[in-house]
């Protein structure tokens, strides 16, 4: 199995968020507070809205919730809408933060009653705090082994009632008891090229950019459906139109700014295009295997399987079979290339 990393953050098309992006003010307003805010995932808002409502009539606290889908949809960002709409506190951690069983009693004893705690990642926590966990999310307690051996003693301590909000980009690595505890399970799905349009043009005002029609249009189609890329390029974008244009954000001004960063229309990069080019020209268009390529391109796999996979597959580009990765016709005419490796002329 594929041991998970970083992403590699000098890739511009990356769904996840940069350390800039965790501790930037601009980052951190772009964010909307209340669901009426929140652009897209109607589904998930619009249900979301009922248990909300539903729990502050009951006087209760939310069930636990778990968000699931890509990197960069906007799981971070419901969290604290749910903490706000909910009028409580918010707590945020991640799942390589929490080391050991203490570090979550820590946590989970400061908790206020209706607090939400969100941890990010959940899926990368370990089994000894998993087991921790069970508990507090089932009885809202915490059982403690004190001592070792014969001498060893258990002692519950009661919790607060609070609300666990769950985020994973890898669902399936969900042990099945932590996902059974989950009352709310909601996955998030890719943007339209219009809901995105509509995200941009809202982060241009909170920015005092001026952002034309086609100019949002433009950098929605290139973003690979996430919010998260958006943004990041609104803000790249920006910096060319006051440079090289006179303040405001055009179609003209967006393709520009977005071909100098090497994303071409649907949004792929030099990466996405040195993978599909790499199964073409050397292995006669697949299938090869996720290492073999990881190799021959000097990247991590999970790089390949995380970040450029699910939207090359999403475009049609990639397919996956048994005996690996294989480019699709789609992905020979996007290149530009023949079947027999040589260029349209």
């Amino acid at each position: 199995m594929i041991e998970e990393s970083e992403f590699d953050f000098e890739r511009f098309v990356s769904p996840k968020e940069t350390e800039q992006e965790t501790t930037d003010d601009f980052e951190v307003s772009l964010r909307p507070m209340t669901l009426d805010e929140y652009i897209g995932q109607d589904k998930v808002k619009e249900n979301m809205r009922i248990y909300i409502n539903a729990a502050k009539k009951r006087g209760d606290s939310l069930d636990h919730v778990l968000l699931y889908g890509p990197p960069g949809l906007g799981k971070t960002t419901l969290a604290g809408i749910i903490a706000h709409e909910m009028g409580v506190n918010l707590r945020v951690t991640s799942g390589p933060a929490i080391e050991k069983p203490g570090d979550l009693a820590a946590l989970l004893t400061n908790l206020e009653k209706g607090d939400v705690l969100f941890i990010d990642e959940i899926h990368r926590l370990s089994r000894q705090v998993e087991e921790v966990l069970y508990p507090a999310m089932e009885d809202y307690a915490l059982d403690i082994i004190m001592g070792k051996g014969p001498a060893a003693r258990s002692i519950r301590i009661e919790l607060n009632k609070f609300t666990l909000i769950g985020a994973t980009t890898r669902s399936g690595q969900l042990s099945a008891p932590l996902r059974d505890r989950f009352g709310v399970i909601m996955h998030l799905e890719m943007y339209t090229v219009e809901q995105l349009a509509d995200i941009i043009k809202r982060s241009a005002v909170i920015l005092g950019v001026a952002c034309e029609d086609d100019g949002a249009e433009e950098i929605a189609k290139r973003s690979r459906g996430t919010p998260r890329i958006a943004n990041r390029f609104l803000k790249r974008v920006r910096d060319f139109a006051e440079v090289i244009g006179d303040g405001r954000i055009t179609a003209d001004i967006a393709k520009i700014a977005l071909n100098r960063m090497e994303v071409d229309d649907l949004g792929l990069d030099s990466l996405d295009k040195r993978l599909l080019t790499m199964i073409i020209k050397n292995y006669n268009g697949g299938p090869v295997g996720l290492s073999t390529l990881a190799a021959a391109l000097g990247e991590e796999a999970v790089t390949l399987e995380d970040v450029c996979e699910p939207y090359l597959m999403q475009l049609g580009f990639l397919s996956k079979t048994p005996r690996g990765r294989c480019a699709t016709t789609l992905a020979y005419d996007h290149l530009g290339l023949l079947k027999d490796g040589q260029t349209h002329l």
